[in-house]
């Protein structure tokens, strides 16, 4: 059943094996690679995004949401103005939040995402290479849905058993790249986050 279909869900319920989250449709983006021999993924970054921007939910004549093709490279630059400004762009994330919760994974979490591009974490460049990508679809000007916080919770929980050093880690993309990026924007709830991740953690 669908994320979105039962919040109430455990974090116990979501389990990551062999790089893939269970709870995730699975679509496979082109724009990823592999991470460096030896390297530890350590890092959560948060990402908003949302394609017109601030606009949530739209698709293109096929019925795929605009972010889901951007991050296949099957968007149609001529659909919409914006697109034109971003023509060419290869990125993608390991995770997509729609804003009923509904998740996607493009990259396998063991794989090196597209995501951070130029950016620094704690002294340490090109932050693709340690960390994990999570996309909530959402603008730095509007609040994002309880649904999202929820399943964002559960997810970090999931990923914080599978991979335990990215627990002191979990930043967002302005921090990692200041000046060049603002998201998630001042209306992510940090605290919220943490106290929900934390109260998963405790089951």
């Amino acid at each position: 059943m669908p994320i979105s279909a039962n919040l109430s869900l455990s974090a116990a319920a979501m389990t990551i094996s062999e790089g893939h989250l269970s709870a995730a449709t699975w679509l496979c983006s082109p724009n990823s690679n592999s991470r460096p021999n030896d390297i530890d993924i350590d890092t959560i970054v948060i990402h908003n995004i949302s394609l017109p921007p601030s606009e949530f939910g739209a698709t293109d004549a096929n019925g795929t949401h605009y972010v889901k093709a951007l991050f296949t490279n099957q968007l149609d630059w001529q659909a919409h103005p914006y697109f034109q400004t971003i023509e060419g762009a290869e990125v993608s994330a390991h995770l997509f939040i729609e804003r009923d919760g509904a998740i996607t994974q493009f990259v396998n979490f063991d794989e090196r995402a597209w995501h951070a591009g130029r950016s620094s974490y704690l002294g340490r460049t090109q932050c693709n290479d340690y960390s994990i990508g999570i996309e909530l679809e959402g603008s730095d000007f509007s609040p994002f849905t309880d649904q999202q916080y929820q399943v964002l919770a559960q997810v970090i929980s999931a990923i914080y058993q599978a991979y335990p050093k990215t627990c002191q880690h979990l930043t967002g993309h302005s921090d990692i790249a200041p000046g060049r990026k603002t998201d998630p924007g001042d209306y992510f709830e940090w605290a919220k986050l943490r106290a929900m991740v934390t109260q998963n953690r405790m089951g």
